[in-house]
């Protein structure tokens, strides 16, 4: 998500065009896949026309407070993205102290130094502050009720933002998240299609969730925070499915058979799970939408980009 964010403010990388990315390289949308309609999110911004610091673990450890200081300190930013987090959620289950130390008091000092330097805070949030027990998509304004150690360290994360940062800041909660980079589901499709042309591929069925590509959201984080929106957005792309059918869309968007993919329950996976995952992952856009912000393209047409861009390297 940082390099889709980095190219995205660099204004290195037109709507579903070639451009050059932040690191130098060619891309296809930010980052490699965006949707038809990515600008009405967001309008490419002037190449060089804001200045990006862009971190990571090795030159922010975001757990050490003085490190934290000093480099937003000495760069002093209107605004800072705050999308670092400890995101292994299995492993976060067997290391909450590692989780809470990231997602928590790590949001704590990134605050604490945003407000210093008086710049506005967007801090990203997850799915899984939420239980999943409800029928409907949750709206911005349901209670949290974390179901495992990952939900609960993002929500700490939410209340420091909150507690430290004030009313001005804004969480940007997303869910079911693949992109050009890092490892996430598209990728594992497309890998385990090929790793195995001819035998059945299992997902579950039972998780329901609204699939997110981070070339969409990217532009939709950089639009909130340029507009220096306060309060919770829900941001994810449009329409809904489960991880069976996203699998199954995932291989017809690259010209294979979506019938190897067979649905399976959550409780049938070998070996399970060791945090439970929301059976629930539906967010309702409320505040997007009753904002008047455009809303992310359908999930099926940023799939299509995303795939189009990875398969001929699969």
């Amino acid at each position: 998500m940082g390099r889709d964010l980095a190219d995205v403010l660099a204004g290195s990388v037109p709507d579903g065009g070639i451009g050059e990315g932040s690191d130098g390289g060619a891309h296809r949308g930010p980052s490699g896949a965006g949707a038809p309609g990515g600008l009405a999110i967001l309008p490419t911004l002037a190449k060089g026309a804001i200045d990006v610091l862009s971190t990571s673990s090795d030159t922010m450890n975001v757990v050490d407070r003085t490190v934290v200081g000093e480099v937003i300190g000495a760069f002093r930013p209107d605004i800072v993205i705050h999308a670092g987090a400890y995101t292994a959620v299995d492993a976060c289950e067997a290391d909450a102290d590692t989780a809470f130390a990231v997602n928590a008091i790590g949001t704590r000092n990134v605050a604490e130094a945003a407000v210093g330097v008086g710049a506005h805070l967007v801090y990203l949030s997850t799915d899984y502050v939420f239980d999943g027990t409800l029928d409907r998509p949750y709206v911005e304004w349901d209670q949290p009720n974390p179901r495992s150690v990952y939900g609960l360290s993002k929500l700490g994360g939410e209340h420091e933002v909150q507690s430290v940062a004030g009313p001005s800041a804004a969480v940007v909660r997303t869910a079911w998240v693949s992109g050009a980079h890092g490892a996430n589901m598209v990728k594992t499709v497309l890998r385990l299609a090929s790793a195995s042309p001819d035998g059945p591929l299992r997902f579950v069925d039972d998780q329901h969730g609204s699939p997110t590509f981070t070339a969409d959201l990217a532009r939709a984080v950089v639009r909130l925070a340029l507009d220096r929106r306060p309060g919770t957005f829900h941001v994810t792309n449009q329409g809904e499915t489960t991880w069976f059918g996203f699998a199954r869309a995932t291989l017809s968007a690259a010209g294979l058979d979506p019938e190897r993919v067979l649905p399976i329950a959550t409780s049938e996976l070998d070996p399970p799970r060791p945090a439970p995952r929301p059976a629930n992952s539906r967010l309702d856009n409320a505040a997007l939408r009753l904002s008047g912000v455009p809303l992310l393209p359908p999930w099926r047409d940023s799939l299509a980009g995303l795939v189009g861009f990875l398969a001929p390297a699969c």
